[in-house]
């Protein structure tokens, strides 16, 4: 069979294209990848970008930018990425509360499902229910039959309105039946230090955060919200074992665009649990009482949706919402 000349020069430009289009995957990266992180820096979602960038910048597999972008309490970075072209060089440190809480309780311009690929849960961070001293109770029964005595006379802190030490205190409240009074703060830190005060009664903190209290002694821990005791405080019951069988914290992962190529994904995927095989790495957070699930994108998706579900059922059922 014959290949006239017209045809055979459509042919060889054909090829010329297709030879200079990117094979997604086999050329990643081969730029810098930028890391939106919408908070502060100094947080667990600000360290983790860090040390991967640094883990993947001494193999030489790419060079990570992280930039802290806090506007819109994290909405806007959340946006951005959201709307970023999907060619895995703009990715977003996610956390529960842009993704699985802020959607349900006030209008933002993404949809997590829709507009962003799972890539891989990095770091899950257990809360654990504190008391000040002065609250008699050592456990959580006896924290709820002192409740129970006075309703709405205990006083519990939190980050925040949908924060997930708030999400966590209106769990216990419902499985409990029993009325204790909210005072939300702007944050972990004044929360914490208000307890330390003496000015609330309890609340709900993730471990990291909450341990050089427990140790001084500042607050006492009445059990942790996940399936085993954490290493670092072993003595510390979980709420499970007291008849609390719920698990609730904070977690932190990585997210793309949708539409983000598959091979992409992968070889993020595959890169962030290759630089957090590192002890140096992993001690970090599992010392501090983190777990790193570091599993694959689609287990992230559905580490979404569940959590999406779980604390949805509870807003709706408590009636949070924001002021």
């Amino acid at each position: 069979m014959r290949i006239g000349r017209a045809s055979c020069a459509v042919l060889t430009a054909t090829l010329v294209v297709l030879a200079a289009l990117p094979v997604h995957g086999q050329d990643f990266p081969n730029r810098p990848i930028r890391i939106l992180v919408p908070a502060a820096p100094g947080g667990i979602d600000d360290i983790l970008p860090r040390i991967l960038g640094q883990k993947l910048g001494e193999t030489g597999n790419a060079t990570i930018v992280v930039e802290n972008r806090t506007g819109g309490a994290g909405v806007i970075a959340t946006a951005d990425v959201a709307r970023a072209p999907p060619d895995g060089y703009l990715l977003l440190m996610g956390n529960q509360g842009l993704l699985s809480i802020r959607p349900q309780l006030t209008k933002v311009p993404y949809e997590p499902s829709r507009d962003l690929a799972p890539v891989i849960l990095m770091v899950s961070v257990p809360n654990i229910l504190l008391v000040h001293p002065s609250v008699p109770a050592k456990t959580l029964q006896e924290l709820i039959a002192l409740a129970k005595t006075d309703p709405g006379k205990l006083t519990y802190a939190s980050q925040g309105i949908g924060a997930s030490g708030h999400i966590a205190a209106e769990l216990l409240k419902l499985s409990a039946g029993i009325d204790i009074t909210h005072v939300p703060y702007r944050g972990a830190a004044p929360a914490a230090q208000s307890l330390a005060a003496g000015h609330v009664n309890m609340m709900f903190d993730v471990v990291s955060l909450a341990l050089p209290s427990i140790r001084s002694g500042a607050v006492r821990a009445i059990g942790v919200a996940s399936k085993e005791r954490v290493a670092v405080l072993p003595e510390v019951p979980t709420l499970g074992e007291q008849g609390f069988p719920d698990e609730i914290g904070a977690w932190f992962g990585l997210l793309a665009p949708a539409g983000t190529p598959a091979p992409v994904i992968a070889w993020l995927n595959a890169e962030t649990r290759k630089a957090f095989a590192a002890p140096d790495a992993r001690d970090k957070f599992t010392a501090q009482g983190a777990a790193m699930p570091l599993g694959t994108p689609e287990a992230f998706g559905q580490y979404i949706a569940a959590q999406t579900a779980r604390f949805g059922e509870v807003i709706r059922r408590s009636g949070i919402k924001v002021e």
